[in-house]
């Protein structure tokens, strides 16, 4: 009791004295012994230069006409109240004026300074913006002794995550000279230098190696002198994101009570350098194995059907991530899932429940809710602000009345990212289930890219520069072409595409080009229609020996006028990712005095009519960056055999007679694979970067149909260097790439009529923003060319290897730059490639590419 009252008695005591420091009387008579109650007759505010007076008043809780004793709580409380709103440096509370029972008080405020501006010192301009974001200072803030810590912990912790862990931050504010009651911040950074992994080190790891362990770490490596590129720097969010990878690699091994116990991070002397050790300390538990796993539920399939599916036996090595991919999401298969939601089974649920645990097995039961199967009731789009909404709709396989199907679902998804006009990361489907009378909305959400491409650019060709200049419109709408409105600024919409493209380097060399292709012809199936038209003229001689222009008479020339119809069908069998394509083709070729490029048919002119047919089959998932699908084709092209009925006797045969209508076979079959080798996804606001590995084959013949006539001098391969056409492709021969080498290097003159080519490419992605889609690659071919079918020789090949980086831009395509190393003599080339001729050493090139199809076979 006698605690209570000398507490009771201390409190009054400090609240009289705070009242009495509060409150400043200037003369007037107040008795602090005795508290004397008043009644506010005014409240004036001073100081404040950017605070509203009426709110401080307000703020501090006092009004006129309230009754306040003096000295008493009420002033303390108002002082309280304007300190906690962190604005002032000073308050005082004075009496300005004592009528009788009535006071009048002054409010005296002294604010703290503001926020002027401030600087950063000692970082680079891009951590600065960087930084700027993190700390969101703001001019006119005010400063306060939080503001400046807060700052500098942020600032310090930026940059200790970066892995500057010496960081040392100094806040100066100064005061502003041109703005009354206003600070500069300057902010001093020393950052030292970032620390490196010396040692990761596990205790109580005894079921995986060190070596194992450490690989689950997936961005945190030692700092070792035999791996130049493993910087082995530290950071601690990559630390915090990698931890849980040790304990997925002992969970996908039975290890199912696997634990991280404690990880320590701390700093090592090391010859000078900043090092760190990490030490981590694990519980492994026990391995568990499947034993009995048992089916509720199921009425649409048997357990037997269900067991095949999940593919997992009794005895199997525990596995959470395995089991969960089997019931749910299968990216190599076939899942439980997929097997009811691909057959209408949308409000399926399933749940695995440990039932029994004994010992070191474990007994599952799968419990399932089938639901009733989902009607697709409406099917919308969203998002488009340029493509029309029947272009889209086209192309989805999910249709109102239609059983819902996941299956169907990814396909579409599939099928929106190959038109090119979407984003494919941001195409998202939205099933909108109602479960109260079994149907199911779809929304598909589509982002609009940019995808009409410009070409302009200059080359070397014929040691000569070539410029081009060329335009694609890849979503065109001819149906509004006529119509003012639809220019914004051209007609589009309607997923058609037209090519516009011309190529010169003067007379020597011009070549112009157009096409236009309806992917859906009548709308209602995908049937393409296409045709195009072109024009090239290579001429020489041009100059006679007075350095002045000859007669264009006297010009030795090759002129070539063609055209080009063709029409695609997908087809539904096997399955609907096949294409048949047939397409008629008709070229005029005239040739003056040009002996030096076609020997066969130095003066003269040529037809060329052909029917080419492909069956091809696609199902990369995507146009750019693929990651997963092939791409297989086989075509054959023919021109009628004129031999067998024209009855001409070609042993006596002019070269005119023999070339006026060009006869041959050619065939070709590539086939590319895609295989995503790492399966990183992505975090939130992040992409998914994998790595990808791309391989590819290619074969192409050129036939005949009678040995008297000879091969064609036209339609033969060209090979070696970046696989770019231009003067290399007058003649109607096709480009192959093979990089590392010179181009057209690998081939006889003319071009040769059998050719094959191997690639191999590891492609990772530096950003997937279809904007700018940046990849880097290292790859691996081999090719060679043969003149007959003689002298074939599948495993003489010419090889090389390199490093490349691809930028996707909307407006150019697909651009590519590369080094390549090729390693063996090409006798072929007078320029040296592969080795060099005078040396017998191999030697690289560099090769600029621009276009999807880089050298193509």
């Amino acid at each position: 009791m006698q605690r209570i009252v000398l507490f009771f008695i201390l409190c009054v005591t400090y609240s009289a004295y705070n009242a009495q420091v509060a409150l400043q009387t200037d003369s007037f008579a107040i008795n602090y012994q005795t508290p004397q109650e008043f009644e506010i007759g005014g409240i004036t505010v001073t100081g404040p230069q950017f605070l509203d007076k009426g709110i401080i008043a307000t703020v501090s809780g006092l009004s006129v006409g309230d009754k306040v004793s003096i000295p008493g709580e009420r002033i303390s409380d108002a002082i309280e109240n304007l300190w906690k709103q962190g604005l002032f440096d000073d308050i005082k509370i004075t009496i300005t004026k004592l009528v009788g029972n009535t006071v009048f008080l002054e409010i005296s405020l002294v604010e703290r300074p503001r926020l002027s501006k401030f600087t950063f010192k000692g970082i680079k301009k891009g951590e600065a913006d960087d930084l700027r974001e993190k700390i969101k200072l703001v001019k006119g803030k005010v400063i306060t002794d939080h503001l400046i810590a807060s700052t500098s912990a942020i600032t310090k912790n930026f940059f200790i995550d970066k892995g500057f862990m010496d960081t040392e931050v100094t806040i100066r504010p100064e005061k502003d000279s041109l703005l009354s009651n206003s600070v500069t911040l300057y902010i001093n950074i020393k950052k030292g230098g970032k620390y490196k992994v010396n040692k990761i080190i596990f205790h109580n790891a005894t079921s995986f190696s060190k070596m194992k362990l450490k690989k689950a770490l997936k961005e945190t490596k030692e700092k070792v002198w035999y791996n130049p590129f493993n910087n082995g720097k530290y950071l601690e969010e990559n630390l915090e994101k990698d931890l849980p990878g040790i304990i997925t690699k002992y969970n996908t091994t039975g290890f199912r009570d696997a634990k991280i116990l404690k990880d320590t991070v701390y700093k090592v002397p090391f010859r000078k350098k900043k090092r760190v050790n990490i030490e981590i300390t694990l519980s492994e538990g026990k391995k568990f194995y499947f034993r009995n796993i048992s089916w509720m539920g199921n009425t649409k399939y048997t357990a037997k059907e269900l067991s095949n599916v999940l593919a997992i036996k009794k005895g199997d090595i525990f596995n959470q991530d395995l089991l969960s991919q089997k019931l749910n999401m299968n990216p190599n298969g076939i899942d439980v899932s997929s097997l009811y939601m691909d057959d209408g089974y949308l409000f399926f649920q399933i749940t695995p429940v440990e039932i029994n645990v004994e010992n070191d097995s474990i007994d599952l039961e799968i419990r399932m809710y089938e639901g009733k199967q989902a009607t697709i009731n409406k099917v919308t789009v969203s998002g488009n602000t340029k493509t029309n909404d029947h272009v889209i709709m086209r192309e989805i396989r999910t249709r109102p009345g239609m059983l819902f199907s996941r299956a169907d679902i990814i396909r579409t998804t599939r099928e929106l990212a190959q038109l090119g006009y979407f984003d494919p990361e941001k195409t998202v489907p939205n099933p909108i289930p109602n479960p109260a009378n079994g149907t199911v909305d779809i929304d598909y959400a589509v982002e609009e890219k940019p995808n009409d491409q410009i070409e302009l650019s200059g080359g070397w060709g014929n040691r000569s520069v070539v410029g081009t200049l060329g335009i694609t419109f890849n979503n065109f709408s001819t149906k509004n072409f006529f119509k003012k409105e639809a220019w914004r600024p051209l007609p589009t919409g309607d997923g058609q595409r037209l090519s516009l493209r011309a190529q010169a380097n003067g007379l020597p060399f011009q070549s112009y080009n157009m096409s236009f292709t309806e992917p859906w012809l009548g709308g209602k199936r995908p049937n393409s229609l296409s045709f195009s038209a072109y024009h090239t003229v290579q001429n020489s001689g041009i100059l006679g020996s007075d350095g002045k222009n000859r007669a264009k008479s006297d010009w030795n020339f090759l002129k070539i006028t063609g055209a080009s119809v063709g029409l695609g069908n997908r087809l539904r069998k096997p399955d609907d990712y096949f294409v048949l394509y047939q397409e008629l083709n008709y070229q005029y070729y005239q040739v003056n005095n040009f002996g030096s490029v076609i020997p066969s048919l130095s003066s003269g002119f040529a037809n060329n009519i052909s029917y080419r047919f492909s069956i091809s089959r696609n199902s990369v998932d995507k146009p750019i960056f693929e990651t997963r699908g092939s791409n297989i084709s086989f075509s054959a092209q023919l021109t009628p055999p004129y031999s067998l009925f024209n009855k001409l006797d070609y042993s006596t045969a002019t070269a005119q007679e023999r070339f006026k209508f060009i006869e041959y076979q050619k065939y070709k079959f590539t086939a590319a694979w895609f295989t995503q080798l790492t399966n990183k996804k992505a975090a939130e606001g992040k992409e998914a970067r994998n790595l990808v590995l791309y391989t590819k084959v290619g074969y192409g013949f050129l036939g005949m149909y009678n040995s008297k006539v000879g091969r064609s001098p036209f339609e033969r391969f060209v090979v070696g260097g970046s696989g770019m056409t231009g003067f290399n492709g007058i003649l109607g021969n096709e480009i192959v790439a093979l990089r590392g080498y010179n181009d057209a290097s690998i081939s006889s003159a003319g071009g040769s009529p059998m050719v094959n080519r191997y690639t191999t490419e590891l492609r990772f992605p530096i950003s997937l923003n279809p904007q700018a889609t940046i990849y880097c690659l290292a790859f691996a071919e081999a090719g060679n060319t043969w003149n007959s079918i003689q002298k074939y020789r599948p495993f003489e090949l010419k090889r090389s290897a390199g490093l490349g980086v691809r930028i996707f831009l909307p407006m150019f395509g697909l651009i590519g730059f590369d080094y390549g190393w090729g390693f063996d003599y090409n006798p072929n080339d007078n320029y040296g490639s592969g080795r060099n001729i005078q040396t017998g050493k191999p030697q690289g090139q560099f090769h600029f590419t621009i276009g999807a199809n880089m050298g193509e076979l």
